[in-house]
């Protein structure tokens, strides 16, 4: 007995599980309906005649007391079982008032559906026994007000057990309804109890920085480690908001920062600057937020993880520095100068003056004294010069023992300033007496930064060529140098118009893999061959080009003939490079012209052909950087960004452009092994940009040192006079062919280091 009654318990719904707020509706619903089938009983009754007027008294009488109860008692389960009384009496006062008429019964039905909406059994149980009470002793009593035919007059208890069955059928379905609404219900909540708890464990334990804020600012829930990240209690007082946070905002946008969160539909991401508040310390906080909001688009709340991104932004600032700044003096470094002078130009209203220094016989301090002295000098050097310079002059280190200054002001500041700094030098420096030449040229506005240079540079190799430790101001009568571009202009349009195989031949460095050490690729350097079969090198050409614009016909020479290359050692080398001048990027038919040039043999595999873009490129373009080499990406060529390194802005660069390799410059390279600071920067670039999925390039190696060095540090390939110097493409052809083609290059051809 136990055990069926067991099983009919779990069988049946539990009931009295709604929440109050789905209760008290459910429950206003049925009042109301109540009461207005009151009113429509009442003016049907009317309708009836006055002799149903005691009927009619009788169950208003009722039914409004029910009302009452419904509306003014506490408990939940009285108020409903007085609305399951009250329908019964309605119900009955229905039937009675229609003279026990069938269809009136269907009321009953009707009311059990709709109390079954309370998902509870004693109304629903109320209702249950006083049909079944109504049915037997009102119809026995009043059979003629209870039923509408003979055989329910003679026998009332009978058909009084017929409609309770009929009832408690339909009720029955109702409660299977209200069974398995619960078990789908449980079904859903367990569900719903499992994703909470993997929501918990994944919010909770995650070492990522998470909280959840309200609309309002005030904090619903925080991890742990949000917690311990900002020093934070493990238990949050109430209304702990995000203005009462340990850390305050640097800026203005940090300061607005819930209101910039608060006011997104779509996920923010933003850095910004804070300071703790208990130690002063700054940290970088870059925070990911999305707002979660209702049907009607109103926000509920702001799930935010923070990532305390500190560390690498001081990773980058450092090594933002360290590419914009000489390693050795701190000064600024050549392409930092070059754009902080045009920079200057644009913005100064007076001249500029450009000042160019060069120590004398420095070879001489670094033979006699070793290269630890020399750098002492330098480093002294570059500390007098910050000394005697007026505040606000632009001071850099173009390399080796050359320097440059630039400042604004009126005619003879660059005189004036030229000459305290060679009496600035009357005192040694690092226990070594040294002299300077200086070349001073005047700058305005529309002067570019390299005429600016040029013009400074010329004027200080007039000072050493008259002996030294002396100042020379730039002059037209020292414009020789322009005389032989012009000269060099004019061989370089007779070649163009010649046969440009012969006259402009290419010459190939080799690349060499640091795991194999097998050539892997080569880089195409042009050379010039005169009349009288003499070969000169690009730097007595190359400027000229670029000035004159030549720099496009002769980069579609390049072109076409490194591809002509490739194609003949396509089975010995993987690929061949070929440099781009800002100017070629800048040309509207550039990348028309290479993918010209790829369709004419479309058996080459296009990543075979690598462009090698510098940051001058870059930044002197005045098109779309982006769009233009991503246009050349779709046609399947490699992009190398050149001379990394060299630049203030090669970072941005690295991370903005959809660069292949990276190859770096070879003031990074030269002396590696020895200079630790080298090679913690390559060791970050290395790192930076395997992180980015390019690849990278070591040039000027020309010591089995440096190339040990970079082969620990995991450079993946090298090119320098260490292996060899650029080369015809026949003695290229024979160094492809020979056995000995890699890292001992140098020793077999004996002549690597020769050139």
């Amino acid at each position: 007995m136990v055990t069926w009654m067991g099983w009919l318990r779990d069988r049946l719904p539990t009931g009295g599980g709604l929440r109050d707020e789905d209760w008290a509706g459910r429950h206003r619903l049925l009042t109301v309906l109540l009461a207005v089938a009151m009113v429509l009983l009442t003016v049907f009754g009317v309708f009836q005649g006055d002799e149903h007027a005691p009927t009619l008294l009788l169950t208003d009488g009722l039914v409004l007391p029910a009302i009452a109860a419904a509306a003014r008692l506490r408990s939940r389960r009285l108020r409903s079982v007085a609305v399951a009384l009250g329908f019964t009496v309605a119900c009955a006062g229905f039937v009675s008032l229609s003279h026990g008429l069938t269809e009136a019964h269907f009321t009953f039905f009707i009311a059990v559906a709709a109390l079954a909406l309370y998902r509870d059994w004693a109304p629903f149980g109320a209702f249950l026994v006083a049909t079944t009470l109504h049915h037997g002793v009102f119809g026995s009593l009043f059979s003629d007000h209870t039923y509408d035919h003979d055989k329910a007059f003679a026998h009332p208890l009978i058909w009084a057990l017929l409609h309770g069955v009929a009832v408690l059928f339909a009720a029955g379905f109702q409660i299977v309804s209200w069974r398995l609404t619960e078990a789908e219900e449980a079904r859903a909540q367990e569900n719903l109890d499992e994703s909470q708890a993997q929501l918990s464990v994944a919010f909770d334990e995650t070492p990522v920085p998470m909280a959840m804020i309200g609309p309002d600012g005030v904090f619903v829930r925080t991890n742990a480690a949000y917690r311990e990240w900002l020093r934070l209690p493990a238990e949050l007082p109430a209304g702990f908001s995000v203005a009462d946070l340990p850390i305050r905002p640097v800026d203005d946008a940090a300061a607005q920062l819930f209101d910039t969160l608060s006011g997104h539909a779509d996920p923010v991401t933003v850095t910004h600057r804070y300071r703790r508040v208990d130690d002063g310390s700054m940290i970088w906080v870059q925070v990911h937020s999305t707002g979660l909001h209702d049907r009607h688009g109103r926000l509920r709340m702001i799930f935010v993880n923070c990532l305390d991104v500190t560390a690498v932004r001081d990773h980058e600032a450092e090594l933002s520095y360290q590419v914009r700044h000489d390693a050795l003096t701190g000064l600024l470094s050549r392409k930092a100068f070059e754009h902080d002078l045009a920079a200057m130009l644009a913005a100064s209203a007076e001249p500029v003056s450009v000042i160019y220094l060069d120590v004398d016989r420095f070879k001489s301090i670094n033979d006699g004294s070793g290269h630890t002295s020399g750098d002492d000098v330098l480093r002294a050097l570059a500390v007098r010069l910050t000394e005697v310079v007026p505040t606000g002059a632009l001071i850099a280190r173009l390399g080796g023992d050359e320097f440059i200054v630039a400042l604004p002001g009126p005619a003879g500041t660059g005189l004036r300033v030229g000459n305290g700094i060679l009496a600035c030098l009357n005192e040694p420096l690092a226990g070594q007496p040294l002299s300077l030449s200086v070349g001073v040229a005047t700058a305005f506005g529309p002067a570019t930064v390299d005429e600016a240079v040029l013009a400074a540079d010329t004027a200080m190799y007039a000072a050493k060529r008259a002996g030294g430790n002396r100042l020379e101001v730039f002059t037209e009568e020292l414009r020789i140098p322009v005389q032989e571009r012009l000269a060099a202009e004019q061989r370089l349009r007779q070649a163009l118009a010649a046969d440009p195989r012969r006259t402009l031949p290419l010459w190939f460095q080799p690349v060499v893999s640091t795991v194999t050490g097998r050539i892997i690729g080569a880089e195409a350097l042009v050379r010039m061959r005169t009349p009288d079969g003499a070969i000169l090198g690009p730097h007595t050409f190359v400027g000229a080009a670029e000035e004159t614009g030549l720099i496009v016909p002769l980069g579609d020479h390049v072109l076409r003939s490194a591809i002509e290359h490739l194609l003949h050692w396509s089975d010995r080398l993987g690929y061949v490079s070929v440099n781009v001048s800002p100017r070629q990027l800048a040309e509207p038919d550039f990348v028309p012209k290479v993918a010209e040039a790829l369709a004419a043999v479309p058996y080459l595999d296009p990543s075979r052909l690598v462009l090698e873009i510098t940051e001058t490129a870059l930044l002197s373009s005045t098109v779309d950087v982006s769009e233009r080499l991503a246009a050349l990406k779709q046609l399947g060529v490699r992009i190398a960004l050149d001379d990394f390194g060299t630049g203030y802005s090669s970072l941005t660069w690295l991370k903005s452009l959809p660069a292949d390799i990276v190859k770096l410059d070879r003031s990074f390279v030269a002396g590696l092994a020895e200079d630790g600071r080298k090679s913690s920067i390559i060791s970050a670039v290395l790192w930076l940009a395997s992180s980015l999925g390019m690849s990278t390039i070591a040039e000027g190696v020309e010591e089995r040192s440096d190339w040990d060095a970079l082969q620990a540090a995991g450079c993946p390939a090298v090119q320098g006079y260490f292996f060899s110097k650029p080369l015809p493409a026949p003695d290229f052809d024979r160094m492809l062919r020979s056995p000995a083609s890699g890292v001992h290059l140098a020793e077999t051809t004996g002549s690597a280091l020769a050139g």
